[in-house]
């Protein structure tokens, strides 16, 4: 078990409970199980273009073509499980579903591959390559006699979109231009850090960049994509191949003033060294040495400036040109949009006619008001109004005569409870005053009578 099969066992699809399945002949599944034959087939496909992007696939610099071949069997092969027993299923699945693409007829397509049907054409060019390592029709221990490529273009549409992701701030025509090697240097690890694309991957890239996904011009040399101001893009020009050739040459002057500044440094060790040790022969050769590197240190930069103001002017006039192109444009469409509005000539009429229109509409309205005011008899209005009046003052006259009673009925009431009251109190004084003192006179009672009244009315 190498580095490959570890990849893939670190992975949620590929844990230890699931590796009998994935590593079994499943094809019966696709009948039986539809769902567990697509989740088997689709931790394949995602497992081996994840470990190919990472690198992790033996016996391949590639990150975007898959090598099915012996050391591949080889890599996925386990004591436990041997080896993937239903791994062809998988790729035929991929190639019909355009998720894998034969190199070659990948790089021999001359139309998008979106737009044309290949599923068939492929798959017969895969099966025949798989036959060979026991994937199709039978599984045992048969001559490996050719190796199949494929391009796994999941792979490629994710380094297609972090080159775009980093062009994302590159505004100048100047800077949309590339050689195939600058290219190389400024995106060669879209997939990964530890490793650079290989030069197959970087030729499918670009094939795909600019056939397939219509993001650039690619002529073998030269790399122009399309600004966001494009439809499609621009063709490349001579002018365009000369501007790659000067940023190439700009590159490579600036490494080599780092390799003359790093010599001169080194110059300046040696000379120091050789004086501490008395050796004037070795310093001044070291001091020479030095001299000629700086006074080509001198001029390599000298040349670095004019090429770099010379790359500067270009960029600009680049920029006017896009700008004095994007203006043109505009121009002929304010000459549509006046020549639809027919000048001002035009304008005046319709604006006259408008004030006419709406004139008459006022005028309309004037008419209808003056008819509506002719139709109503004022003296019938008045005379319903003020029946509405009197009709209000019954009903508040009405409304108050009814509170006045029900105020009136409630007090009599209220009376007749007290006079109830008082009696119920008097009559046992009245008793005990019989009682104990017969000989009391009525103005007694009377008075006694008096106080109690009071107090029932407080």
């Amino acid at each position: 078990m190498g580095e490959l099969f570890e990849f893939l066992t670190s992975h949620e699809q590929f844990r230890r409970a699931r590796l009998p399945a994935l590593y079994s002949d499943f094809r019966a599944l696709q009948s039986l199980n539809p769902d567990g034959f697509a989740a088997n087939v689709e931790a394949w496909k995602k497992g081996l273009a994840s470990a190919l992007q990472e690198g992790c696939v033996p016996a391949s610099g590639d990150l975007l073509v898959l090598r099915v071949d012996e050391s591949l069997m080889h890599a996925l092969e386990t004591r436990e499980w041997g080896r993937p027993l239903a791994l062809g299923a998988v790729l035929r699945d991929a190639a019909g579903k355009k998720e894998m693409m034969p190199l070659k007829s990948f790089m021999a397509a001359q139309e998008s591959i979106y737009q044309r049907s290949w599923s068939s054409t492929p798959w017969q060019a895969v099966s025949w390559g798989l036959r060979q390592f026991g994937l199709m029709d039978k599984y045992g221990d048969n001559d490996r006699v050719s190796a199949e490529e494929l391009v796994v273009l999941s792979n490629v549409e994710t380094a297609t979109s972090e080159v775009l992701r980093r062009m994302v701030n590159h505004t100048s025509r100047v800077d949309m231009i590339y050689s195939k090697q600058m290219f190389y240097r400024d995106y060669g690890d879209v997939l990964t850090n530890k490793r650079h694309i290989s030069q197959r991957d970087l030729e499918v890239l670009l094939t795909y960049i600019s056939r397939d996904k219509g993001l650039a011009d690619y002529d073998g040399q030269t790399i122009k994509f399309k600004s966001h101001s494009d439809a499609q893009p621009p063709k490349i020009t001579h002018e365009d191949s000369s501007i790659a050739s000067l940023k190439n040459l700009m590159f490579d002057i600036e490494k080599q003033l780092e390799t003359l500044a790093a010599r001169i440094d080194n110059l300046s060790s040696t000379a120091r060294d050789a004086v501490s040790r008395k050796n004037r022969v070795s310093a001044i050769a070291a001091l020479r040495s030095k001299r000629l590197a700086e006074s080509q240190l001198a001029k390599q930069s000298t040349v670095l400036g004019q090429l770099e103001e010379v790359y500067s002017k270009i960029s600009e006039a680049a920029d006017q040109v896009e700008l004095m192109r994007i203006m043109e444009g505009s121009t002929g469409v304010l000459k549509a949009l006046h020549k639809e509005i027919g000048g001002v000539e035009r304008v005046d009429d319709v604006l006259a006619q408008l004030g006419e229109q709406m004139a008459q509409v006022d005028e309309v309205g004037n008419v209808i008001t003056e008819m509506n005011r002719g139709v109503v008899d004022e003296s019938e209005v008045d005379d319903e109004l003020e029946a509405l009046e009197l009709e209000d003052r019954d009903k508040k006259n009405k409304a108050e005569r009814l509170s006045n009673e029900r105020k009136e009925e409630e007090e009599a009431a209220e009376t007749k409870r007290r006079l109830g009251a008082l009696e119920t109190a008097v009559e046992p004084h009245a008793n005990q005053s019989k009682q104990t003192t017969p000989e009391k006179s009525t103005e007694g009672q009377v008075e006694e009578s008096s106080k109690l009244l009071q107090q029932l009315s407080l």
